[in-house]
């Protein structure tokens, strides 16, 4: 079984399409069985992997960003193919959590010759998350932030979307059950982490772990904006789970309801709103990273 490479065309501004053509000529001189496959649209991604998941090839691989590995895994699981990524995207931020170089020679070279290795996801409205998913502010930033990537790109348009949604957006109450532990009042955010990091490198929950069979959880309680604001370069650091609003916990299960539906957002996609149920699905798929097979 071969090795197939499915590549979003428009990853970081067309990176991907430099990416594939070194993929290929690699590939060749190796000798190596793959197949390439490009994206048009929005979901085609996730359709070419389902159809490719099942015995056809050992490994396929995201080529672009953490939407692209979103739409893979989301065709992978339950499949037979483990899942490798070649990060091509502006954020990739899926990537700093597993340890995969973003060098486009050692990440090709993990694909060939690296390890696979069995991590937990996420599921939430019969969707999977390989990341982070979350509720609240970011959700908003999430949305806001797409919408102005249509004229800025890259890390910038996510600083900007912080800005515009900062000052418009209004804390909503909630309940969320953690397993057996529950709160009830209004939040900031919620964000339920399987890894560490979203929005282009900021450290949102710094004590996940992708293969403990839990997700580890931030609950951002209400602060003013004034001190959001101040918060926000602290999150690249995980520092801001210094501050008392700021709450971390770890569960399997996460129900999060509120009277307004908020935004879900799931590894940078917007899919839907509350009420939602995070449940994490351990060891569900395997991911090729660095490092060889004892």
């Amino acid at each position: 079984m071969g090795i197939l490479f499915i590549v979003n065309p428009v990853a970081g501004k067309g990176k991907s399409l430099e990416y594939a053509a070194y993929i290929e000529q690699t590939l060749k001189e190796k000798a190596v069985d793959y197949a390439l496959k490009f994206t048009s649209c929005k979901g085609e991604a996730e359709q070419i992997a389902r159809e490719a998941a099942y015995g056809i090839y050992e490994k396929i691989v995201a080529v672009g960003g953490d939407g692209t590995v979103y739409e893979v895994i989301n065709g992978l699981v339950g499949g037979t193919a483990a899942l490798g990524v070649i990060p091509a995207g502006t954020g990739n931020d899926f990537v700093k959590t597993i340890g995969i170089s973003q060098n486009l020679e050692e990440a090709l070279e993990t694909i060939l010759d690296g390890k696979s290795i069995s991590i937990d996801c996420g599921k939430v409205n019969d969707r999977y998350f390989i990341n982070v998913a979350s509720v609240g502010l970011d959700a908003e930033i999430a949305r806001k932030t797409e919408e102005i990537k249509r004229y800025i790109s890259g890390p910038t348009a996510y600083v900007a979307g912080v800005f515009k949604t900062l000052f418009q957006y209004e804390l909503q109450p909630v309940e969320i059950t953690i397993d057996d532990w529950s709160y009830k009042g209004k939040i900031t955010l919620v964000a339920v982490g399987n890894g560490k990091y979203y929005g282009g490198g900021m450290k949102i929950v710094p004590t996940a772990e992708v293969d403990d069979g839990y997700f580890t959880i931030c609950l951002v309680k209400p602060m003013s904006k004034l001190k959001m604001l101040r918060l926000f370069p602290t999150i690249f650091t995980g520092d801001h789970t210094k501050e008392p609003e700021v709450e971390i916990l770890k569960g399997k299960k996460v129900k999060v309801h509120s009277r307004e539906p908020m935004i879900l957002n799931t590894d940078g996609d917007i899919i839907g709103t509350t009420p939602v149920t995070f449940e994490v699905i351990e060891n569900r798929i395997a991911v090729i990273v660095a490092g060889k097979d004892t």
